[in-house]
């Protein structure tokens, strides 16, 4: 399914996202050395709800996952890179955290994701270069996704952009998992994968909203999956970062709607 949206559903699209990006903001703040991904968890709830608002993922369960996920948010760590179900585990300094987070609000679903350093103080430096070069080349994808979307592009374009930025900064490119379609539900049509031909696939319209999520991991494009039947993680044990913004097909390009205000 692809839902268009009128400009009624585009303004509660705009707070939805508003939401999502203030969430991530809050918690991004709130994750230091020692907070336990349950309270992220139960933070975000406590902030999903007193905003009147619905997760997303509580009650999420798709064919890929052991479902339903049955938390608030998605908490990776290191080595984990998509779908990080939170548990019983305390931030270390110098952890590499991706949070990704959809809520629906009146009706209209949005979804994002950061990843960022805990601390770090005691990282040592190739690893903490390595961190920094994952998180900004994964950004930059998203900058580079975002700039090629508009009306009467096509999601080719977009997947060309973005996987240009990856590939060319020397990593490999993993097209199981991407970005996709997002409305009144989290996941739609069309998928987007973070590397494609230009020129190729759906034809962009406005009113139409897409999360564009670039993700790497250092040294390989396998992923894993661990025993609680979710959590994705890097084939060799490398680090991963992951980046996602919900934007919204204009008449003169995109919106990007889950920035905090």
């Amino acid at each position: 399914m692809i839902e268009i949206l009128n400009p009624t559903e585009l303004a509660r699209a705009r707070e939805s996202g508003a939401l999502v990006g203030g969430i991530l903001r809050a918690l991004k703040e709130r994750s230091t050395v020692g907070t336990n991904l349950l309270d992220i968890d139960r933070w975000t709830r406590d902030m999903i709800d007193a905003a009147g608002a619905k997760s997303c993922y509580v009650d999420y369960a798709p064919s890929f996952g052991n479902g339903p996920f049955g938390h608030y948010i998605c908490t990776a760590v290191n080595d984990a890179v998509l779908h990080g179900m939170p548990h019983d585990y305390r931030l270390a300094d110098g952890d590499l955290l991706t949070l990704d987070l959809a809520v629906s609000l009146d009706g209209i679903a949005t979804d994002s994701a950061i990843s960022f350093v805990v601390g770090g103080a005691s990282l040592p430096a190739d690893v903490a270069a390595e961190s920094r070069a994952l998180i900004e080349v994964t950004e930059r994808a998203l900058a580079a996704g975002v700039a090629a979307a508009g009306p009467g592009a096509r999601i080719g374009d977009l997947s060309h952009a973005i996987g240009t930025v990856l590939g060319g900064a020397g990593y490999p490119i993993n097209v199981e998992f991407g970005g996709h379609g997002i409305g009144s539900t989290m996941h739609q049509d069309p998928h987007i994968t973070n590397t494609g031909r230009p020129g190729r696939g759906y034809r962009l319209r406005p009113g139409l909203l897409l999360a564009l999520e670039p993700w790497v991991m250092v040294d390989t494009d396998v992923l894993v999956t661990d025993a609680d039947g979710w959590t994705l993680r890097s084939a060799t044990g490398c680090r991963t970062a992951h980046s996602e913004h919900t934007i919204a097909i204009t008449d003169d390009g995109a919106e990007i709607l889950t920035l905090p205000r």
